[in-house]
């Protein structure tokens, strides 16, 4: 069974601040089953942005959500992940959004590489 997004949202915001990173979150989606998109700002002009994992990623791995790294590993400019959110809110209007500065680019998610 999975959490809710809601749920998890709350609980992610929480540990990203617990850990002395800042986490806000930009867009609510829907409570149960939202699919949850994290920008992840290192404060330096370049941002990282994450999104959920393709289901083949996900079996058997055991952990609850699991996230990808969209567009191009590592740093993209600013308004090329706020260019791919938009384009995936106008697919998906039920998704959230949690933005996390942290100078020091940690993101505290499960990430596969697919």
């Amino acid at each position: 069974m999975r959490l809710r997004s809601d749920i998890w949202v709350s609980a992610y915001m929480r540990r990203c601040r617990i850990e002395g990173a800042f986490a806000y979150l930009r867009r609510r989606g829907a409570e149960e089953a939202g699919a949850i998109f994290i920008k992840l700002d290192s404060l330096d002009g370049s941002v990282r942005l994450f999104g959920p994992a393709p289901q083949y990623a996900v079996e058997d791995k055991g952990a609850d959500r699991l996230f990808v790294e969209l567009q191009l590993k590592g740093d993209i400019p600013a308004l090329a992940a706020e260019e791919k959110l938009q384009r995936e809110i106008s697919f998906d209007p039920d998704l959230w959004v949690v933005e996390v500065e942290d100078r020091a680019g940690r993101h505290f998610l499960n990430v596969v590489e697919v």
